[in-house]
C-alpha cells in the first residue's frame, strides 16, 4: 500500500468537505503550505506529530487519514 497518497487523499477529501483551503488548514494545523501541499500529494512524510494536529484541526480521529 502506498500510505502517503491514500493519507494525503483523506486529508484533501476531508479539507475539502469541511470547506477549508489549504491555506486555512496549514494555519490550524500550525504547519508550512507547502509541506501541507506536498502531503495531499503523497510527496512527504509526515510525523506522528504532524498528523496529530492535521486531524486535530480537521475535527477527525488520527486513524481516520488511514483509511483506504
Amino acid at each position: 500500500m502506498e500510505w502517503g497518497r491514500i493519507v494525503g487523499a483523506n486529508v484533501r477529501r476531508i479539507r475539502v468537505a469541511r470547506g477549508l483551503t489549504q491555506e486555512q488548514l496549514a494555519h490550524d494545523a500550525e504547519i508550512d503550505l507547502t509541506y501541507l501541499g506536498g502531503i495531499e500529494r503523497g510527496r512527504r512524510n509526515p510525523s506522528v506529530e504532524v498528523l496529530g494536529r492535521i486531524a486535530h484541526a480537521l475535527k477527525v480521529r488520527p486513524d481516520e487519514l488511514f483509511r483506504d
